[in-house]
């Protein structure tokens, strides 16, 4: 299935249910309200969402609408929870190495994981509202997964059958921020501002054998100022697969129905495939030149985030979003 959540004035956001070619939409309010209703009683409802999602594909729907990526907020405007890991650990290694720093070898054992703010994500097609260009913006390209209940200490094994929707991710950071964060020994807080999710979120079997080994075996399509980015593959280079980065988060703590997990910024070894954000950039650069000759995002610059099934139909929609300057 794929769902999306129109921007209708509330918080929460009107749960639509979304064809397959994400050309039609219906809202299922006898169902479901919001996108939060539905995963609280996920078993219950699922079937019924199901059968509709089966005759809006075949057009037996009456009251269906055009669907429209512009009328989406990001699929939990909220969340309970938002932890995002670092699963491709070849991007903290170069990370590391740019700047001549060792990387303990327990990074290739256990996940990186912080726990960012949940409690008012951008839409996808939102500006993105910053104050400083100096705070050294720079967009994150990643996939994350949306659990069910999850019970505390769950096993890798057992994570899969939690997961329950797929979606593309914008971790907006702050890189000139980071290293005085760092320096103080409790994480990432100011660095990281509200994030940004794709349109559609869309359970695995949407993905047929793209979905294996609790991996999307997909590239990832980043354009900058109009010019592809980036477009690594996200099953290869995942050192830690999303069952293993939800069992580590539920380790010491269950985990509530909508819960989001994030993979980290998709890098691969092969970098003629381009990077996922400015900083892997920047820092193969320095590798290089000795210096980084990428700047970070100004106001006015834009990111577009989207993933393409091997017919080149787009699965979860855009995220096509500008920094721009707040003005509060």
């Amino acid at each position: 299935m794929k769902l999306a959540s129109y921007d209708n004035g509330t918080r929460d956001g009107q749960l639509m249910l979304v064809s397959r070619d994400l050309s039609k939409a219906v809202a299922v309010p006898a169902i479901a309200h919001t996108m939060q209703q539905l995963l609280d009683a996920w078993a219950l409802l699922n079937p019924q969402l199901q059968e509709l999602y089966d005759a809006l594909n075949e057009g037996l729907i009456d009251n269906s609408v055009d669907f429209d990526e512009a009328k989406c907020h990001s699929p939990l405007p909220r969340a309970y929870q938002w932890a995002d890991g670092s699963a491709y650990v070849n991007h903290v290694e170069l990370v590391r190495k740019a700047r001549g720093a060792q990387m303990p070898d327990t990074f290739w054992h256990d996940p990186l994981v912080y726990q960012g703010g949940s409690d008012c994500f951008i839409a996808p097609k939102a500006d993105i509202p910053l104050a400083n260009e100096d705070w050294g913006i720079d967009f994150e390209s990643e996939i994350a997964v949306i659990t069910d209940d999850v019970p505390m200490g769950v096993a890798a094994s057992d994570a899969q059958k939690h997961i329950k929707l797929l979606m593309l991710v914008n971790d907006v950071s702050l890189r000139n921020l980071i290293p005085g964060e760092l320096a103080k020994g409790f994480g990432f807080y100011q660095a990281k501002p509200s994030s940004s999710f794709s349109p559609v979120a869309i359970t695995p079997d949407e993905l047929g054998a793209q979905w294996k080994e609790s991996k999307v075996h997909l590239p990832l399509v980043t354009h900058f100022n109009g010019t592809l980015f980036g477009k690594p593959n996200a099953g290869v280079d995942m050192t830690f697969n999303f069952s293993q980065l939800v069992s580590h988060v539920a380790k010491t703590r269950p985990l509530g129905a909508g819960a989001i997990i994030g993979s980290g910024t998709i890098s691969n070894y092969d970098r003629s495939a381009g990077s996922s954000c400015l900083a892997e950039t920047r820092m193969l650069e320095m590798i290089a030149d000795g210096k980084a000759s990428t700047s970070f995002m100004q106001f006015g610059d834009e990111v577009r985030i989207e993933m393409f099934d091997e017919q080149g139909q787009s699965i979860f929609g855009a995220i096509d979003q500008k920094v721009v300057q707040y003005q509060g």
